[in-house]
């Protein structure tokens, strides 16, 4: 998935050609944001030591022009559960939606 690509995440214009212009998220850390402050924060996210791990992940196509993705993430042991809506446009294929929501060992 390109969105969890450093290089794609910190180049503020192939980041926004992925972001539906309606784009909005219910962050892992309970804040709602929308595109531009979420296209403001990836552009200055530092570089990771170690890239984050992602397992499980599954796609549901939901009608002819949006996808449900979900899967799981681990970020330096950060874990997240993590739930996207991915609509079809004139330009492809555009994150529409993402939720995230942390979990330890013990909920998984």
């Amino acid at each position: 998935m390109l969105l969890l690509d450093p290089a794609v995440r910190r180049d503020p214009e192939r980041a926004a050609a992925l972001l539906h212009p309606d784009f909005h998220e219910f962050g892992a850390s309970g804040r709602v944001w929308d595109r531009a402050t979420v296209l403001a924060l990836l552009a200055g996210e530092p570089e990771q030591a170690d890239p984050v791990k992602v397992s499980g992940m599954r796609a549901v196509q939901l009608a002819p022009d949006v996808v449900h993705l979900t899967y799981d993430t681990d970020a330096d042991g950060r874990r997240a559960h993590r739930s996207s809506l991915w609509r079809r446009t004139g330009t492809g294929w555009r994150l529409y939606f993402h939720q995230g929501t942390l979990f330890g060992t013990e909920t998984s």
